[in-house]
């Protein structure tokens, strides 16, 4: 047990704010060996207290407010240790169309999933759901019972428990939890895909199974999900089922953003009879959906392209950023605005994307260059500058990420 305390203390990141206990990991590194006795004897003997998390709050694309919980250090390393176990234990039973924090498994996973699945099977409409406040409503109660189906060590279902109910702390004030889980701790991501499991991914391989005549696709990523159906009428009574299923455990959908729309070969031809133009598009991960014919052969694309209200939503956090280093050295600036840029790129470049890539890039290099004009008078000097930075450090738009039939097909060959 304190070899799997240390490696979770390794596990975790090194540089974050720390919990209510101002504790970080590197003052918790000093007499490690000593800290991992007394944690493991105090976890083995039943007496370990998880202490209440740090409520911080970060801004959302459409302007709200998403609540965090910064967890103390040594909740951190206990819920990393019983991650690092569970993970083994679920990895049996999670479906394969659970994208979610899983190992091996990554957004770019299922959105592979979803494009090929969109293309590849008799989809005509597309359900996209988007629930409202998942981790806020989690119910305690259902989420112990979930893991009782599974988890027979005696230490862990208390552990969980003592987690849901440490509560949070916010300006020297605590508040209880009785509902809603731990959003932003360690543990969430397990959390959020144990209670999925059996509320969601059991129950609709189930209902696809015993109701559905048609196709019928299903990809889930943590707690957001789309499905395709072959049939409209099987989507309309899948969804009117769905909504009841998440009221029996606590969760809802959200009324505005959960969409049922046309979406594939047949919806290109009958928007168009119907004189109602090109069809609705829909978000997943970051990237709208858009349906297309391929010019060529004829038959149904799914091309991506960014989410406006993310880019939108980056480049207002980097012009905050760029404010604050108004007065760094130009070429600091610049090696740190690479590295930014490069990572946008890593995620977002992929194949029929190079336009919104190419308009991040611009807008970028545009937002720096106010920085300098309100930095100084020497606007020309320092756009002299700016112009050999930009062409050194400044990474350029081009695709990364391979087409999504072929990384699919080479992860599962048939």
């Amino acid at each position: 047990m304190v070899d799997l305390l240390r490696d979770s203390f390794y596990e975790l990141k090194r540089h974050v704010a720390p919990g209510v206990d101002g504790v970080t990991w590197q003052t918790y590194e000093a007499g490690l060996e000593e800290r991992f006795a007394d944690l493991h004897r105090r976890v083995h003997r039943g007496v370990y207290r998880a202490q209440p998390s740090r409520r911080v709050y970060i801004p959302k694309p459409d302007g709200r407010q998403r609540p965090l919980r910064i967890a103390v250090l040594e909740n951190k390393i206990v819920q990393q240790a019983v991650v690092m176990i569970l993970t083994q234990i679920y990895e049996e039973d999670f479906r394969g169309f659970s994208s979610g924090f899983r190992p091996g498994r990554n957004t770019h996973h299922a959105l592979d999933a979803l494009s090929v699945a969109l293309t590849r099977k008799r989809v005509n409409d597309v359900l996209d759901c988007d629930m409202r406040g998942f981790f806020d409503t989690l119910a305690h109660a259902w989420l112990v019972t979930c893991f009782q189906h599974r988890v027979a060590d005696p230490r862990i279902l208390p552990l969980i428990q003592k987690w849901l109910r440490a509560g949070v702390s916010q300006e020297s004030q605590w508040s209880e939890t009785t509902v809603g889980g731990p959003q932003g701790a360690v543990v969430s991501p397990l959390l959020a895909n144990v209670y999925l499991h059996y509320v969601f991914d059991l129950w609709v391989e189930a209902w696809r199974k015993r109701v559905v005549q048609g196709d019928m696709v299903v990809v889930r990523f943590a707690e957001d999900f789309v499905l395709g159906f072959e049939h409209r009428r099987e989507a309309e009574r899948f969804l009117a089922a769905l909504r009841d299923r998440l009221h029996q455990f606590g969760l809802e959908l959200h009324a505005e953003k959960t969409r049922l729309i046309e979406f594939g070969p047949h919806a290109i031809a009958n928007r168009k009879q119907r004189g109602e133009g090109k069809p609705d598009t829909f978000d997943f991960l970051s990237f709208t959906h858009i349906c297309e014919r391929n010019r060529k052969t004829g038959y149904l694309t799914v091309r991506r392209k960014t989410a406006r209200k993310r880019m939108v939503a980056k480049l207002k956090a980097l012009h905050q950023q760029l404010r604050q280093r108004r007065h760094e050295p130009i070429a600091k600036t610049g090696q740190w605005l690479g590295s930014v840029v490069q990572g946008y790129f890593n995620y977002h470049a992929v194949p029929g994307n190079m336009r919104p890539l190419d308009t991040f890039r611009r807008r970028v290099i545009r937002l720096w260059r106010q920085q300098l004009r309100l930095r100084s008078q020497k606007t020309r000097q320092h756009w002299r500058r700016l112009k050999v930075l930009i062409q050194r450090g400044l990474p350029s738009q081009h695709i990364l990420h391979p087409f999504p039939r072929v990384r699919f097909d080479a992860m599962h060959p048939r």
